[in-house]
């Protein structure tokens, strides 16, 4: 459907669209004068350790100030006393009343605390602020107090900032504004939309009633852009633009980490399928539906957890982050229905997967600038309307080496994105279909995306590496597969030439994991057993997608984990689900096949799945939009070729039925009509 035709439908039917659209801008005309508009007043402390510290500690000692070290235990234990509901009880018993927030400062690797209150009342805020900023102290001292801590070896609360000036919070009341804007348009776009499909079933009706010929869709028209047809792969394309070219730290103000750019055209594209749909210009692809029902089964988690969010006592922070979920869920709904539905020919289909490696091979070439130039290239990019979503973004150094993150927003993103895409690098490399180009046409992305994986320093990488080499190059015939074990030799050997100490850097990180001795690796598994009490609260659902954010909580460094902090069992189910989903995409497919293009292709799907059910375990891949979006895109898109492999294999199959019938019935030879 053309963008000219979708007018089109606006046009006919504007008794939904202009009452519905007046009675939008009224509410949010109706909003700006009613919602008042709210303050917010900061200050920050920080903690110093007793004068008494110089001096050797008594054996009693102090167990909350852990003398001579960094007082960040002394700090969080402080924050967590003070967001307590006994400290709220006792806050609001001293007039404070309105949401106040206790947590570390920014930028800030020292025991410093950043106190906010936000009101409607200016000056209230100002005096809450002063009396959250006293008690604090007040708060500290009890807290060694209970601990029988003599006076003398207590930590000290200074105050670095003054409670400030409060200064007003727009961003929620155009939130809010905005919102049922939004709302409104998108309802009376979906109602007018489902009024021509409702039109478009009658007139079918009506014509196999009567025996009239079945009103057909437009011709193609190329004449404007208004007029020329739109397809799924060409809105993908421009997905992938956005998702590879834009920072996948920059993201809408309003949103959060899930409004990046490229998130909010995958929304417009699911628009636009729908009024396809609904239209009566596209139906669903035969036999894509698997992926689309692993989603349900992802989107039907998500939304108990969120149910499970709303009926507890949770913040306003986590509430924010529950909303911020569904819009990601939304988009991740998108892409699934977008590649698995809505793509009707394989050659488009081809085509995507040709521009996915195209533009990942650049991402992973603006991944070598920074690896040798000891830079983030994203770090310059600055577009206005858009902001950082990812605290302290800044070059990461692993021993001698400065780890590259391209345009994503973090290295174990970078590595972990290309390494689901190496696979279709390799299939692509292989085709028959692409024989005639030249060598590095073919295998230049290849090596451009594989050789990046090993300069991000991380055991995330390796292992992705080591799971496509473990899965494809066994399925190959002798001659190619030892052809490529002798160049994965060539390259450990030329990466030790050509960079020295990176393989030894490397080895180093495993031999540490393997015997327990490195420091985030134990950071990480100290982490397992403080999830268990957050499940054991919510075993089932979960306490809420998108709600256990590190500013919050802490980093849990595993998607299984967070999922299960999150979603509860369910939701790990569904996970797991939606990679099985793809293993098995990738396992049917080469079962079908009727050719090595297809088989090859198949063996993509499996490794490619396959390398992000294990990497999950290593971070968490899916708060990071570029992995994510990737993952579901390939996700949809194994749907979408098991589809077509799937319709090729049975019309074969019939083929080959009707010709061996005659055969066996027909005693002699007769003329067969071609």
């Amino acid at each position: 459907m053309s963008l000219n035709e979708i007018l089109g439908i606006l046009r006919r039917r504007w008794y939904f669209m202009v009452p519905i659209t007046l009675l939008s801008l009224l509410a949010g005309g109706y909003l700006y004068e009613t919602i008042p508009v709210s303050y917010q007043s900061q200050s920050s402390i920080a903690l110093l350790d007793s004068t008494a510290v110089a001096r050797l500690a008594p054996t009693f000692g102090n167990p909350i100030s852990n003398a001579g070290g960094s007082l960040i235990v002394t700090a969080d234990v402080l924050i967590r006393a003070l967001v307590s509901n006994e400290a709220a009880q006792d806050l609001q018993s001293r007039g404070v009343t309105d949401r106040y927030t206790a947590g570390f400062a920014n930028d800030s690797s020292s025991p410093l605390l950043a106190l906010s209150v936000t009101g409607t009342d200016r000056a209230k805020v100002h005096r809450e602020t002063n009396t959250l900023t006293a008690f604090a102290g007040e708060q500290l001292k009890a807290l060694q107090a209970a601990s029988k801590v003599p006076s003398t070896y207590f930590v000290q609360t200074a105050q670095v900032v003054l409670p400030q000036t409060p200064v007003s919070q727009s961003k929620s009341r155009y939130q809010d504004i905005a919102a049922v804007l939004i709302s409104g348009m998108v309802g009376a776009f979906m109602l007018s939309i489902l009024a021509e499909g409702v039109n478009v079933v009658r007139r079918r009706s009506r014509a196999l009633r009567t025996g009239e010929p079945l009103p057909l869709p437009a011709p193609l028209e190329t004449g404007g852009f208004l007029r020329r047809r739109v397809d799924a792969t060409s809105i993908l394309t421009v997905y992938l633009a956005l998702a590879f070219f834009i920072p996948s730290n920059l993201a809408l103000p309003a949103l959060g980490g899930v409004g990046t750019p490229a998130n909010v055209f995958a929304l417009l594209g699911l628009l636009w399928y729908l009024a396809t749909w609904l239209g009566g210009r596209i139906r669903p692809a035969p036999g894509t539906r698997l992926p689309r029902v692993a989603m349900c089964l992802l989107a039907t988690a998500v939304l108990l957890s969120y149910i499970a969010d709303a009926t507890r006592m949770s913040s306003h922070e986590e509430v924010l982050g529950a909303d911020r979920g569904l819009i990601g869920l939304v988009v991740w709904v998108s892409l699934v229905v977008l590649t698995s539905a809505a793509i009707q020919e394989r050659s488009r289909l081809d085509v995507l997967m040709r521009r996915v490696i195209v533009m990942g091979t650049i991402v992973a070439a603006i991944g070598y600038y920074d690896f040798f130039f000891a830079t983030n290239i994203a770090d310059s990019i600055h577009i206005p309307g858009l902001q950082t979503s990812v605290a302290q973004v800044t070059a990461m150094d692993r021993g001698s080496f400065t780890r590259p993150r391209s345009t994503t927003a973090q290295p174990l993103e970078f590595g972990g994105m290309l390494a689901i895409l190496v696979p279709f690098a390799i299939q692509q490399a292989l085709d028959p279909v692409r024989r005639h180009l030249r060598v590095h046409r073919r295998w230049g992305p290849v090596v451009i995306m594989a050789g990046a994986l090993p300069l991000t320093v991380s055991r995330t990488s390796v292992i992705g590496i080591l799971i496509i080499a473990l899965i494809m190059v066994p399925r190959w015939k002798p001659q190619r597969r030892w052809t490529a074990i002798g160049l994965m030799v060539t390259a450990v050997g030329g990466f030790k030439v050509i960079i020295p100490g990176l393989i030894g850097t490397i080895t180093t990180l495993f031999a540490t994991f393997l015997s327990n001795s490195d420091s985030s690796t134990q950071a990480r598994t100290v982490k397992y057993s403080e999830i268990i009490p957050y499940l054991s609260e919510h075993p089932l659902f979960g306490q809420g997608f998108g709600t256990f954010t590190p500013d919050l909580y802490f980093f849990t460094d595993n998607q299984y984990m967070l999922t299960l902090a999150e979603m509860g069992v369910l939701g790990l189910i569904a996970l797991l689900t939606l990679y099985v989903t793809g293993i098995h995409t990738g396992g049917a497919i080469r079962r079908l096949a009727r050719t090595d293009s297809d088989r090859e292709l198949g063996q993509a799907f499996f490794a490619s799945s396959l390398v992000a059910l294990v990497i999950s375990a290593t971070f968490d891949a899916l708060s990071f939009p570029m992995f994510a979006g990737m993952f579901f895109l390939t996700l949809g898109a194994g749907g979408s070729y098991l589809g077509f492999v799937r319709r090729d294999s049975q019309e074969t199959a019939a083929a080959a039925t009707t010709v061996a019938v005659p055969v066996r019935r027909v005693a002699e030879p007769q003329p067969v009509e071609s």
